[in-house]
């Protein structure tokens, strides 16, 4: 069969490239064409454009920009309707791809959306337009059912991605890691300021702004796929910082801590079991609308799962020197770090094992072959 897949973003690169794997496994005749980045490319198939080329953040952003997303929307229509598949599969990206697919239900293209958006999180009243232009929603979260419910929409929770993905990453050598990258003996603060330049530039200054209060650690920025070395160039003055890009999971691994951007990756460093402070800081005009419409408790993956605060989130004027460095120090105490962990395996239960790519896979395969399945 012939798939065409939209994802945005490292982390929907990520996912994609493991319900590729999964689809190429399960459907031997696949053609697979996608808009994605380095790892799904690497998997098979066709890549159609690079998510480098249309990383937006925030609603500003997105406006000063509109003109070459409205460019980006019409080349996608018309590359779709040249290649002509079986299904079209959007992975999260909402801004993007809900666009495309109201276009796609009305050419009777079947549209499956795996990785909801967080319609939970704001403007619940898309949920109507997603009923009618989806035809099958693969959940990774285990409230989303239930959310959906609400709104006689039946969708599946197939568990989430990040379970399998880094489960079946293989161990890394701690002292050749750490001689590779000229790290020394202290341990690990993991900096994950983000994959986006706009959110990268307001969080690792206010990062760095630390390190010479904890000279007993060794920080250590994680480099995004997504950006070259030659940004993160001005960042890197100080002596006691390291930078190890592309390298993220490893480098959580075998971290004591770490300060991170909201984001997937806070559910990334829980699942390594790394105490961690969450941090975000927008563009201000990008955070008053959405302080406005976002209807959360809480911002982090983390929170939002276990439904209470199990990791402190700095949003905003609270993302300062002084609180950044009280939160840090606070994750460095052994009974705060217990309680931590605690929450942690918790969290890993409530995410539904693993298997989340295998049972999207089959699940679309057989929603094509079997509308009645």
């Amino acid at each position: 069969m012939k798939y065409y897949i939209i994802a945005g973003e490292a982390s929907g690169d990520l996912h994609g490239s493991n319900l590729m794997k999964a689809l190429f496994k399960l459907d031997k005749q696949a053609n697979v064409r996608f808009w994605g980045g380095d790892l799904m490319q690497a998997v098979g198939g066709d890549l159609v454009m690079h998510y480098k080329e249309r990383q937006f953040m925030g609603f500003a952003e997105v406006i000063m920009n509109l003109r070459k997303i409205s460019g980006h929307i019409k080349f996608c229509k018309k590359d779709i309707d040249a290649f002509k598949p079986d299904v079209i599969i959007f992975i999260d990206n909402s801004g993007f791809n809900l666009r495309i697919a109201k276009w796609a239900k009305a050419q009777h293209y079947k549209t499956h959306y795996y990785i909801s958006p967080q319609v939970w999180a704001s403007r619940a009243s898309r949920v109507e337009n997603i009923k009618h232009d989806i035809d099958e929603m693969y959940c990774i979260l285990p409230f989303e059912k239930e959310f959906y419910s609400k709104y006689n929409y039946n969708v599946h929770f197939v568990g989430h991605p990040l379970i399998d993905a880094i489960a079946n990453r293989p161990q890394i050598n701690e002292n050749e890691f750490r001689k590779t990258h000229n790290l020394s003996t202290k341990p690990i603060i993991a900096l994950l300021p983000g994959s986006r330049k706009q959110e990268i530039t307001k969080m690792l200054g206010i990062m760095l702004s630390l390190v010479d209060d904890f000279e007993n650690y060794q920080f250590v920025i994680a480099g995004a796929p997504s950006q070259d070395f030659e940004f993160y160039e001005k960042f890197l003055r100080r002596s006691r910082v390291h930078f190890i890009s592309n390298k993220t999971y490893d480098l959580l691994s075998i971290s004591y801590a770490a300060l991170v951007t909201s984001g997937t990756a806070t559910l990334e460093t829980a699942l390594y079991k790394v105490p961690q402070v969450v941090c975000y800081k927008a563009n201000w005009i990008s955070y008053q609308i959405a302080k406005r419409i976002i209807t959360l408790k809480f911002i982090s993956l983390v929170n939002l799962i276990m439904n209470k605060e199990v990791v402190t989130e700095l949003i905003q004027g609270d993302l300062n020197k002084k609180r950044l460095k009280k939160e840090l120090s606070a994750i460095l105490d052994p009974d705060k770090r217990e309680q931590l962990f605690l929450d942690y395996f918790e969290l890993e239960k409530k995410l539904g094992g693993k298997g989340a790519s295998d049972k999207a896979a089959k699940l679309i395969i057989s929603k094509i072959t079997n509308p009645h399945y």
